[in-house]
């Protein structure tokens, strides 16, 4: 029974349970529909009032009117009262429309809010992200500004290191050059003695030889032949062993030689003796008299371990120098038409990319890297011009820089006469100097950088050679007059690229970026001569030997090639 009366009040539990919950649920809604419907409650709650009050005063009326009338019928009444009860289903409808409609613009307001809020959290969201890269971009400042901080101390403290290695350099540079040109002065002084104690041996014996006779028959013309063992034999020797071989490159016919013995017989007669003084002396040069153009290789190398910028015949023999970025020069000369190495020369701080022959002179003065150098035979002078925008006159006998051009542009080759000095430059112009007053007397502007000068043998014509792919010939007897030398195919390869002279003047040479030498013929302005496939890299120089038989052009690729028509 117990567990029956268990039973049975366990549903009781839970109707009482789900009553409750109905409960709640309708004062829920209850509580809802009143705060939505609270307007219209409220209007019902004043039109009833009107109602009361519009029946108390009806009654009032009424009641007033029943000692004047009489009592209206209860038709009347019940006609009143649905007249007022349809006004008040009128107002109630409406009041209900006005529900509807607020309702509808409620739920569109809920849409919006809705809308907005969900607006807000993506741009709360998007705050919160921008917050975060703020702070990242903050951090990342303010790590920029350590690093700033840092760096720019560690700047301050370079340039101070570098000003402090900048005048230690320049202590050291002084230091350097003091010996050499204490050692250049010693070389120097050694070389006059050892030229005046020659002279004076040379003197001596031509004084000697003066003093002997030589018998000549004034009717034949015909001179005794001198003993072999006589001082004037000993003295041609001499002189040929010094000088070299005289007219190397000229032919036993040439007119040259036979004026220089004809000069001989034409000096001053003294008795029955023939005095030549030491002024008298005449040492003639090597001359070519026609530079022939080169049709083949007959010989190539690796001449040095890096690239080549310079090469140069000697001025008496088949001697051939060579300069390349190693730092070295090497000697060569031709034998049975191969290059055979002869020495190096070594001791250049910097690639070698102009030489020139005299075997006696260090020169040291420049500031940055010497890109010419040429002598000035005349007067004993060399002039070089330089990467620091000067150009420096030399003289050989001191060892010492004797006058200082400031030029306006990175110079990159020079030539030379007595009193004028002409430079090229990479604005694109060759200026004129007089090297007398140190002042530009006329500047001559091409259409690219110009990158190499050289002279014609007879000092008549100026060639120059510039990156717009161009070979100029100036005439500087009348600088107006210039000629251009092109050519299909011709590129200048870079910007110490170099353009010659034939020995003879009659031909121009040059290499091209594609590894292939041009030659142009000087009277016609046409191209003479394409010799290709000997170069895989840009050629550097060339050099067009005193005898005008061999040219050698050098390239980038440390590659040397010895070109004839043999």
């Amino acid at each position: 029974m117990i567990m029956a009366a268990a039973i049975n009040s366990e549903p009781k539990r839970q109707n009482e349970t789900w009553k409750r919950h109905i409960i709640r649920q309708l004062k829920n809604r209850n509580r809802t529909q009143t705060s939505l419907f609270q307007d219209i409650i409220q209007s019902y709650h004043s039109l009833l009032e009107k109602s009361k009050q519009r029946a108390l005063i009806t009654k009032g009326i009424l009641g007033s009117g029943s000692r004047t009338s009489p009592v209206p019928s209860s038709e009347d009444s019940l006609a009143s009262l649905k007249t007022t009860t349809g006004e008040l289903a009128y107002q109630v409808v409406e009041l209900q429309q006005r529900v509807q409609m607020k309702e509808v613009t409620l739920d569109e307001q809920h849409n919006k809010l809705f809308e907005v809020q969900n607006h807000l959290s993506i741009m709360a969201s998007e705050h919160s992200e921008l917050q975060e890269r703020v702070t990242e971009v903050q951090t990342g400042n303010r790590l920029l500004k350590q690093k700033y901080d840092s760096l720019l101390e560690q700047h301050q403290n370079m340039e101070k290191t570098y000003r402090q290695e900048k005048l230690h350099s320049a202590d050291i540079l002084e230091n350097m050059i003091r010996p050499k040109q204490q050692a250049a002065a010693r070389m120097n002084h050694r070389n006059e003695k050892r030229v005046r104690a020659r002279e004076a041996s040379i003197h001596k014996e031509l004084q000697e030889a003066a003093n002997k006779n030589v018998n000549i028959n004034e009717e034949s013309g015909n001179v005794s032949p001198p003993n072999p063992s006589s001082p004037q034999c000993e003295t041609a020797e001499r002189l040929e062993r010094s000088h070299g071989p005289l007219f190397r490159s000229a032919s036993a016919t040439s007119p040259r030689i036979i004026s220089s013995i004809r000069g001989l017989f034409e000096r001053k007669i003294r008795g029955k003796s023939v005095c030549r003084s030491e002024e008298d002396l005449y040492i003639p040069l090597g001359v070519c008299l026609v530079a022939r153009v080169p049709t083949k290789a007959i010989s190539s190398l690796d001449a040095h371990d890096l690239g080549i910028n310079a090469v140069r015949f000697s001025t008496s023999t088949n001697l051939l120098a060579t300069g390349g970025t190693d730092r070295v020069i090497k000697l060569w000369d031709i034998e049975a038409g191969t290059l055979q190495y002869r020495g190096t020369l070594d001791g250049s701080n910097e690639g070698i990319t102009s030489i020139e022959f005299d075997p006696t002179v260090t020169l040291t003065g420049h500031s940055r890297k010497v890109t010419a150098a040429r002598f000035k035979y005349s007067q004993r002078q060399v002039v070089t011009g330089s990467a620091d925008r000067t150009v420096k006159i030399w003289d050989l006998q001191r060892a010492a820089c004797i006058q200082t051009i400031e030029v306006l542009s990175f110079c990159s080759d020079v030539v030379c006469s007595e009193y004028l000095i002409i430079s090229s430059h990479y604005d694109k112009k060759i200026r004129f100097w007089d090297s007398r007053a140190a002042t530009c007397t006329q500047e001559v502007p091409l259409q690219g950088r110009v990158t190499s000068l050289d002279l014609c043998p007879n000092h008549r014509q100026l060639l120059s050679c510039s990156r717009d792919n161009i070979l100029q010939l100036v005439d500087l007897r009348k600088s107006n007059d210039r000629v251009a030398f092109r050519a299909e195919g011709f590129k200048c390869g870079s910007d110490s690229t170099k353009a010659i002279f034939s020995p003879d003047g009659s031909f121009l040479a040059a290499g091209s970026a594609d590894g292939a030498v041009y030659i142009w013929n000087v009277n016609t302005g046409n191209l003479e001569k394409h010799l290709p496939d000997m170069h895989s890299a840009p050629i550097s120089a060339l050099a067009w030997s005193l005898s005008g038989e061999y040219v050698v052009s050098v390239d980038k690729s440390r590659r040397a090639v010895l070109w004839s028509d043999i």
